[in-house]
């Protein structure tokens, strides 16, 4: 993920402090009632917020007597909603909210807190920022351990949302945000509620209206239709990145929901034309769009910035926020299901490396005012490390923030059904938490430890819990293996043999030598091969390695071959945004507007991006909109724009189908087709031959543009791979193979479709026969910058 900025909008209009907050502060004397029972000693109740609030009724309330008489008292029920609901004190766990048989128990962590409240919304009083109900915690009967807990009996609670208000030290420099003004989402919150557009703010221009979270129906009513997980083998992957917004949003989709769960749904069919059997989604939890907004007109368009890790983004549903966001989470399961059943598997892009709180100047919206100090990174004065480079950093490796996430993670993979998940800036679940100690972390001491906050661990507690979790057995689990703070552990990060990584690496070696810069053509080869330098020696395999070109940050394939230079000023940063080193060439002439012959060569240069994508070992992964090759006119961090630069331009691939789009659909099915183009372990000497202009003669001196390699296959017999990156045409001889014969299928110096030789191709025979002359020779005539791909034929 690119920089971004960090969050320094205003926080959101607080609503008013509670009346009887003295009260309600006070620590309640008296046993523990019993749970059953329900009781508590008789007195005031906090009041809610808000006029038409109204304060949790009790029984029998006496005026105050004094404290000998008061311990005597026995304690007395109470009631919700005009005694609609009757409430108890409820249990720890599960955290969040859970439907239990005749009501709802509501648990949430917060160690500093002194005193705590729930409150409870109407969807319309919501809209009001005016609590419907408010039910104080006593600090005895409604708290075991850290955990505040309530139980509310009775059905009308279902039809609330909710959210909680807690009480303690203000003190930033202490690292500590207990302010009672505040109501807070709870965490393990399913859904999230607050504004239903988007793009739209709230009335008077409020981008952070009051955000409460859904509480569940005792029973789901959603149909899988028998949905199981796929359980597709990783080396069989072919991964597209895709922006759910973006994928259908712009006009020429033409879908009825355009730029939702729903749109992107009337769109699978599509992806499994071409080839695609994963989708690696960015970001879907729940996110304000509008976080930038106050302070410009800039959208939060690709999501790197979480308000809850449970909820699916709410705006992302043709729903919105109808049914308290149930509608969003049905219509995330139906996008998921619907995939399932065209064989094509979700992986979720998580980003619990920070949130959208950001650094001391944002907001108070959930975590910063439960518990800060548990769940960011702090400097022992207050301060937010920010390894994120967006304001704070989650502090992954406490116990309980780890086990969080583990929860979190546990919940996609049996509620929701996804099949894996890719960890931005995943270097940061490696890092020592804040007050980090061996007692800390592995409950006893450790001779000789003097670990610092931060510091990259080699054994880090969250990813051993998540590698050997019971329940995520099996999950793909994906990490972009860096970050913002300098930390860089492509090859290297803690995997336990169940980790991938983006390979970082074969991106940038691939981009060098495919543009022609000398001393990377072995590199080159060992990127072919599935970065054995990297994964071999740490017991992982070739499929360890998600191997891309281009993604979401960064150049698009189209750009990489058009522009030297970023151009990020409509990001509003004047261009100091964004990665300065791209590794691109603009093939002669800098922008879209280029004579014939430049475009001509920068046509066979995303072709042999892709070819080289689809004939490693490993997992390819490309972004959306590269195989009909989208630009966005440079712009090298298009984090921040809502519009068409970020839009699948469905016009464009279809004025280009018989171009790229049909080359990198028929590369994704030959790939699939051969064997040994996705090989269980890395290809051995037996398998594979490394080739220079002459057979057996590879060229592996500094100023090699050539590589080339042959492969046996079980169902192709042998290919023939080579890509010649030099400014000069060449004439390679091919390895005899006497009784055979070797037959071009792909040429990326040709124009299409004779870039692609289908068996269907009308002029197939006749565009073979004139380079019979070569290949009766065991030759054959490759233009500078271009790819070849060859198949072993019986000579008949």
């Amino acid at each position: 993920m690119a920089q971004q900025l960090p969050c320094v909008s205003a926080a959101r209009p607080l609503l008013a402090a509670p009346a009887g907050l003295g009260l309600w502060r006070r620590a309640a004397r008296g046993r523990r009632a019993n749970v059953a029972r329900g009781e508590r000693r008789g007195g005031a109740g906090l009041r809610a917020a808000g006029a038409t609030a109204r304060p949790v009724a009790s029984l029998a309330v006496e005026p105050e007597a004094d404290e000998d008489e008061e311990e005597a008292e026995e304690e007395v029920e109470r009631y919700a909603f005009g005694g609609a609901c009757r409430v108890l004190a409820g249990m720890p766990a599960p955290l969040g909210a859970t439907a239990l048989d005749g009501g709802v128990n509501f648990a949430v962590y917060s160690s500093g807190a002194t005193a705590a409240s729930l409150c409870l919304f109407t969807p319309d009083d919501l809209k009001a920022e005016t609590v419907t109900e408010e039910v104080p915690l006593d600090p005895v009967r409604n708290r075991t351990g850290n955990v505040w807990h309530v139980f509310i009996q009775g059905e009308k609670v279902h039809a609330m949302l909710y959210g909680y208000r807690f009480d303690g030290v203000f003190a930033p420099e202490r690292g500590q945000y207990y302010d009672a003004s505040n109501i807070v989402v709870d965490p393990y919150a399913k859904a999230v509620v607050s504004r239903g557009e988007y793009g739209v703010p709230a009335p008077d221009d409020d981008c952070w209206p009051q955000m409460a979270g859904m509480i569940p129906l005792p029973h789901s009513t959603f149909d899988w239709q028998g949905d199981l997980p796929l359980q597709l083998h990783q080396k069989d992957l072919v991964i597209y990145e895709m922006h759910l917004r973006g994928f259908t949003k712009h006009d020429s989709s033409n879908t009825k929901h355009p730029g939702t769960y729903i749109g992107a749904v009337s769109k699978l069919d599509y992806l499994k034309e071409l080839g695609v059997n994963c989708i690696e989604l960015m970001p879907c939890h729940e996110f304000n769009e509008l976080e930038y907004f106050s302070s410009s007109s800039k959208m939060n368009f690709w999501g790197y910035s979480t308000t809850n890790f449970f909820s699916p983004m709410s705006r992302y549903s043709s729903g919105g926020i109808r049914n308290s966001g149930l509608d969003a989470i049905n219509e995330f399961k139906v996008f998921v299901r619907e995939a399932h059943k065209r064989g094509i598997e979700v992986i979720m892009d998580v980003v619990f490396n920070h949130t959208a709180e950001g650094n001391e100047k944002g907001p108070i919206l959930s975590f910063r005012g439960i518990d800060n100090s548990t769940y960011y990174m702090l400097a022992p004065k207050g301060e937010f490390y920010n390894y994120s480079g967006c304001g704070n950093t989650f502090n992954c490796n406490h116990p309980v923030v780890r086990e969080f996430i583990v929860d979190c993670l546990r919940y996609w993979v049996t509620e929701m059904h996804v099949d894996g998940f890719r960890f931005d800036l995943a270097s940061i679940m490696t890092r020592a938490c804040s007050l980090w100690d061996p007692v800390n972390v592995y409950g006893g001491p450790m001779d000789g430890d003097m670990i610092t906050t931060g510091t990259p661990l080699v054994t880090p507690p969250l990813v051993d819990m998540i590698s050997n979790d019971p329940i995520l057995g099996g999950v793909k689990l994906i990490a972009e293996a860096w970050d913002a703070g300098g930390l860089y552990q492509v090859g290297h990060f803690p995997h336990w043999n169940i980790w991938s990584e983006w390979n970082g690496k074969y991106r940038d070696t691939v981009r060098q030598f495919i543009k022609g810069t000398d001393g990377f053509a072995g590199a080159f080869a060992e990127c072919l091969c599935g970065s054995p330098q990297l994964y071999q020696a740490g017991g992982r395999k070739p499929w360890h390695s998600v191997n891309f070109v281009c993604a979401h940050d960064g150049f698009t394939l189209a750009d990489l071959v058009t522009y030297n230079n970023k151009y990020n000023l409509s990001n509003g940063e004047n261009n100091r945004d964004g990665e300065n080193h791209n590794l691109s060439w603009n093939c002669g002439e800098e922008g879209e507007f280029a004579s014939l012959s430049v475009r001509r060569l920068r046509k066979r240069q995303m072709r042999n991006f892709f070819v080289c994508l689809m004939v490693s070992q490993g997992v390819p992964m490309f972004y959306m909109g590269d195989e009909y090759g989208h630009t966005k006119g440079g712009n090298n961090n298009t984090y921040c724009h809502d519009h068409y630069v970020n839009y699948f331009r469905w016009d464009k691939k279809e004025e280009q189908s018989s171009d790229l789009y049909r080359f990198c659909r028929l590369m994704t099915k030959f790939r699939k087709e051969c064997e040994s183009l996705g090989l269980e372990d890395f290809p051995t000497s037996e398998q594979l031959h490394w080739h220079g202009h002459q057979p057996g003669k590879p060229d592996w001196s500094e100023g090699s543009r050539f590589v080339a390699f042959s492969m046996k296959d079980e169902t192709k017999g042998e290919i023939y791979v080579a890509f010649n990156t030099s400014h000069l045409p060449v004439v390679v001889g091919l390895p005899e193979r006497p009784g055979f014969r070797w037959e071009p299928v792909v040429d990326t110096g040709k124009a299409a479709p004779y870039d692609f030789l289908t068996e269907d191709l009308p002029d197939r025979a006749l565009t073979i026969k004139q380079f019979s002359h070569f290949l009766n020779s065991n030759l054959y005539p490759m233009l500078s910058y271009s790819s070849i791909i060859l198949v072993l034929h019986p000579d008949i």
